[in-house]
């Protein structure tokens, strides 16, 4: 009988281990001082009691928030087009952004990549894409895990999860208990597709019409190719809501907040809507995406459909009370965001009405 090693069953424990020893430089780029460094260990290490003001005056009992998150079908882009450094953004966004909701700064984020064959190169770009979306909302990369393992995974192909964890003081915890008729509902642009609606989106473009991802996509008025167009990640809302939130600190302003991702504007801003109210929205009050229109023409998607499947142009809602509106409004767009009033709280049970 021949003698099997590990990599003669497909596991190259030698290539795995300088892959992970390469990426400790990217994660040292979104350190501060409250990352306890710990090259080789077996876990990271964050400091909860760093003298800071955040720390020292800001938390008197803080709840600690977690979320974990992947990118679901888009990764699939990824591999057609070769370019993965995109997906890693999702990744922290995706996660970031379900705490943000809450009130809460995300403070640390841990990786996971499951691949059918190491492929550093690849999962390099992969990896640099989640240290950079950790450095847009000023959050630690701690650490993470690469598992090779052979037959579970396509060549080329591999799979990615994320787990945030963040920080709000009790007292600034934001669940939607406090929103009533009359508060003004806030819609923050996304930046076109973001991480939800892939499948529908795949079946479209490249089973029924054919399409590959170099394809211009000029006739419809898009000035880029399908695939840059599919893999624009995710907004990352963290530093503007953060930066408001600071700005509101004394008076609780932002009554709830909702990230509109699967189930879309409908489903998502339902979650956060107490007993006695229901939010009406008009889309005529914001600027849709023209990749909204173009797959719900060619895919001839029922408009029901498209508000229950994407986010249609808004990526983040907040509800605010109705005297704070228009300061609400005008700070955001100082700190960077495309804020529009889509609609208004009324009386209603827990729905959600698209005018």
């Amino acid at each position: 009988m021949a003698r099997l090693t590990y990599k003669d069953a497909g596991v190259d424990m030698e290539k795995g281990g300088e892959f992970a020893d390469s990426l400790y430089t990217l994660m040292r780029r979104t350190f501060d001082g409250r990352v306890v460094a710990n090259p080789g260990g077996f876990a990271g290490l964050f400091a909860l009691d760093f003298d800071r003001k955040i720390w020292r005056r800001n938390y008197r009992h803080p709840l600690l928030v977690a979320s974990t998150d992947g990118v679901g079908t888009k990764v699939k882009v990824a591999f057609m087009t070769g370019r993965h450094n995109t997906v890693g953004i999702d990744l922290v966004a995706m996660c970031v952004n379900d705490i943000l909701v809450q009130g809460a700064e995300p403070l640390f984020f841990l990786d996971y990549l499951g691949v059918g064959k190491l492929e550093p190169e690849a999962l390099r770009e992969a990896v640099s894409g989640v240290a950079e979306g950790c450095r847009m909302c000023d959050c630690a990369l701690l650490g993470g895990e690469t598992a090779e393992m052979p037959d579970m995974y396509a060549p080329g192909e591999y799979d990615m999860a994320g787990f945030v964890v963040g920080v709000v003081e009790r007292r600034k915890l934001i669940t939607g208990k406090k929103i009533e008729p009359g508060d003004a509902v806030i819609g923050l642009a996304s930046s076109g597709l973001h991480s939800n609606g892939y499948s529908l989106v795949r079946k479209l473009f490249f089973e029924q019409e054919g399409m590959k991802c170099g394809d211009s996509l000029g006739a419809f008025g898009i000035a880029r190719t399908l695939g840059e167009e599919l893999l624009e990640p995710t907004r990352i809302y963290v530093r503007a809501v953060r930066a408001l939130l600071h700005r509101y600190r004394v008076k609780q302003v932002v009554h709830g907040m909702a990230h509109i991702t699967g189930g879309g504007l409908p489903d998502n801003v339902r979650r956060i809507l107490p007993e006695g109210c229901a939010v009406e929205m008009r889309p005529a009050s914001w600027q849709c995406p023209r990749i909204f229109d173009v797959i719900r023409r060619l895919g001839d998607v029922p408009v029901r459909e498209m508000y229950r499947t994407f986010n249609m142009g808004i990526g983040l809602v907040l509800v605010v009370g109705a005297y704070f509106e228009q300061s609400v409004l005008r700070r955001l767009a100082r700190l960077g965001e495309k804020p529009a009033l889509i609609g208004r709280v009324v009386e209603g049970d827990r729905e959600v009405r698209i005018l």
